[in-house]
């Protein structure tokens, strides 16, 4: 695309990252009427013309869906991810495409092309409450977040009405209520779950999964290009309806209507450029992945997106005299305080009754129960707590030998299994000073740029944690009739739940903290930071929602600090 500013390499804003949250800042710029550059490391994929598995069948698919042997084996870190399968490897980077040093072990899920791993995601979107921004300084952890639910509701509900969130008026105070399309419902084992539940505990609730699909029409997704949710639930595909929001359905062409926004791709940015006479960033510095050329761009504002350790990465990289160990590292911190969610917990379990009933298509949600343990005070031995997922479903017996006629009619009539159920923990984890990332002091990738070292992992608050998951969840499907109740440990690394979050953490002290309560580097005001790694805690919630409602407060901030001049 040519370049759309008065001076060459200039604009009003820069955006790294064309994810989640740089979509959010992209639309909010642009539509505000400021010439808006958006950096993407990846290639380009655009809506409805680069998703080419979108409309497959499954005997299309060369390996029914399944990855090589060889494939696995040269990817042994992107392979543990649930979508990188043959309908979807293309939209997760592969392992050497761009390395890192693990201290610890970690899995990095990466998605390098435009819109990210919005285009990945599992569209689960839940609103903070004031039980999680308040949780650091009550229990005494990380430290105190400089924003509270009140001050972020109202662009939850700015964002919720552009992106569209199938969900429930629940009325909980743990997870409160948003802008709500339609909701998508619970089948009758998890109606049953739900009413058992609540029947045997006065603190917890099963809801049905608030997920970010398009379940009525209205005029604002129309003017968008998007559609209703078709329930196929082959979302990683990237949806030919747009019935999910990504970046590439939603934010971005969204912005390039309004004429102010520009996009480069294959695109690293090496770091950010700081003007030592007037104290504050003046650009980026962008290496061509394909030519390894350097370029220079500047802007007013910089918008750091690139996803939570891509984000410290570039600012542990944005050195000068007046920040030798990275942009507004002046109290040595950035990088540090890394969290996480903890999946590793499963619970499966069987259910005898409802034999006249079973599951006929598809959803791309499942029933949730809220967070119940140490949310109003401390009652247990490990801080914080976790939610829960939960689904049950009925498997065909194939019974036939499957040929001719016999195959046919038990297509037809099928012959049903036991209901099979499962509950997934979602734990919050609590960062600490330990868990960090740093730059390599001698490996580079191939456009000269440090690897990042990983040092993360699960402390025994964890463990405690899982320990009380299963308990509880063993507890409460007893209570609900279930049998043959298994617990399991999945033993997986960091890093797969793709929820890694913190390094450049939000607070009220620049002492003990990098970012302002508008999410301003306190020492260098023109540097916003609004993804993952702005995360002061983790919480249990899925936490996109919370990264796109604290990017458009952030763009409302610094488009009032533009038109100051």
């Amino acid at each position: 695309m040519a370049d759309i500013s008065t001076n060459e390499n200039t604009y009003d804003v820069i955006v790294i990252g064309s994810g989640m949250s740089g979509g959010w800042a992209a639309k909010e710029f642009t539509e505000n009427g400021f010439k808006t550059l958006v950096i993407e490391r990846g290639r380009e994929v655009k809506h409805n013309v680069n998703y080419p598995t979108t409309n497959m069948n499954p005997w299309e698919f060369k390996h029914r869906g399944n990855l090589t042997e060889e494939v696995k084996k040269e990817n042994p870190i992107a392979s543990r991810c649930y979508v990188f399968r043959e309908d979807a490897e293309h939209f997760v980077s592969k392992d050497k495409e761009h390395p890192y040093i693990q201290e610890k072990p970690f899995d990095w899920i990466k998605g390098y092309q435009t819109g990210g791993k919005s285009l990945l995601w599992a569209r689960q979107t839940q609103r903070f409450s004031n039980y999680d921004f308040e949780g650091p300084a009550r229990d005494n952890f990380a430290v105190d977040w400089p924003i509270r639910y009140e001050d972020l509701a109202p662009w939850y509900s700015h964002v919720e009405k552009f992106v569209g969130i199938a969900g429930n008026k629940d009325g909980l105070d743990v997870l409160p209520d948003g802008e709500f399309l339609p909701g998508m419902g619970l089948n009758c084992i998890e109606e049953h779950f739900k009413s058992k539940v609540e029947e045997n505990y006065d603190d917890r609730h099963v809801i049905s999964g608030r997920c970010a699909h398009i379940t009525e029409n209205r005029e604002i997704f129309a003017q968008q290009g998007r559609g209703q949710c078709q329930y196929r639930n082959l979302c990683q595909r990237g949806c030919p309806f747009g019935g999910y929001f990504s970046s590439n359905s939603s934010t971005l062409p969204w912005a390039m209507k309004t004429g102010n926004l520009s996009m480069i791709h294959d695109s690293v940015v090496e770091s950010i450029m700081y003007d030592e006479e007037n104290e504050k960033a003046s650009g980026v510095i962008v290496i061509d992945t394909k030519t390894k050329e350097k370029k220079e761009y500047y802007a007013s504002i910089v918008f750091v997106n690139a996803g939570t350790l891509n984000s410290n990465l570039i600012l542990l990289n944005s050195k000068s005299n007046r920040f030798p160990n990275g942009l507004g590292n002046d109290n040595d911190l950035l990088g540090k305080f890394i969290a996480f969610h903890n999946y590793r917990a499963l619970v499966f379990a069987e259910y005898d009754g409802f034999q006249d009933k079973h599951i006929t298509g598809r959803e791309p949600t499942n029933a949730y129960m809220p967070r119940f343990k140490n949310v109003k005070k401390q009652e247990t031995d490990f801080l914080r707590g976790y939610a829960i997922t939960f689904n049950a479903r009925r498997q065909i017996i194939q019974e036939t030998d499957g040929i001719g006629t016999s195959l046919k009619e038990g297509l037809l009539n099928p012959k049903y299994g036991t209901w099979q159920a499962s509950a997934h923990m979602m734990g919050e984890t609590i960062p600490k000073e330990e868990s960090q990332v740093t730059l390599d002091p001698n490996e580079v990738d191939d456009w000269g740029i440090p690897l990042l070292r990983i040092n993360v992992a699960y402390d025994d608050n964890d463990e405690k944690m899982i320990k009380d998951f299963y308990q509880e969840l063993t507890e409460m499907f007893e209570k609900a009739g279930f049998t043959n109740i298994r617990t399991y440990d999945s033993k997986q690394a960091p890093g797969l739940d793709i929820h890694e979050m913190g390094g450049v953490r939000m607070g009220k002290d620049p002492k003990t903290s990098l970012l302002n309560k508008w999410n301003q580097l306190h020492s260098c005001k023109n540097v916003y930071v609004t993804d993952g790694s702005c995360m002061t805690s983790t919480s249990t919630q899925n936490p996109s929602l919370t990264y796109m409602a604290i990017t458009a407060r952030a763009c409302d901030h610094a488009i009032k600090e533009l038109k100051k001049g």
